[in-house]
């Protein structure tokens, strides 16, 4: 509960950044990871990469698709796959976006001290490091 708590009090410093430009949390996770990666990503990549489910992934590709955010084409080496990259619409909407994310950040380091953030993120990686099981 203590991890969700902490999540929450985060996301409340971008939900409403992320909104003003029509985003959720996914979608904005989406197109980042297709941003970092650099070019072409199967499905199964990025559901990798965000943690989202194929489900959630195919809805919210679809519509960041339709919105022009994103490209994507069939597989040709697994037809059942689509590769996803993000668009030049997409890439000017994260570089608009991108200010607006940094003042997050700046605000939750203000609130929570540089050093003790620092402190967090490593201590998160080291967790997600231990490969706790999906089901426990």
């Amino acid at each position: 509960m203590a991890l969700m708590r902490a999540r929450e009090a985060v996301m409340r410093e971008f939900r409403p950044r992320l909104a003003a430009h029509g985003l959720t949390e996914q979608q904005w996770r989406v197109m980042r990871a297709l941003e970092a990666y650099g070019g072409p990503m199967t499905t199964r990549e990025l559901s990798d990469m965000t943690f989202l489910l194929s489900p959630s992934l195919s809805r919210i590709t679809a519509n960041l698709a339709a919105r022009g955010l994103l490209i994507k084409k069939a597989n040709p080496l697994d037809l059942r796959s689509s590769l996803l990259s993000i668009s030049k619409s997409g890439k000017k909407l994260i570089s608009r976006m991108a200010p607006k994310s940094e003042e997050g950040y700046r605000a939750i380091e203000g609130t929570f001290g540089r050093d003790r953030l620092e402190q967090l993120h490593d201590l998160l990686h080291d967790l997600a490091a231990t490969g706790i099981s999906k089901e426990t």
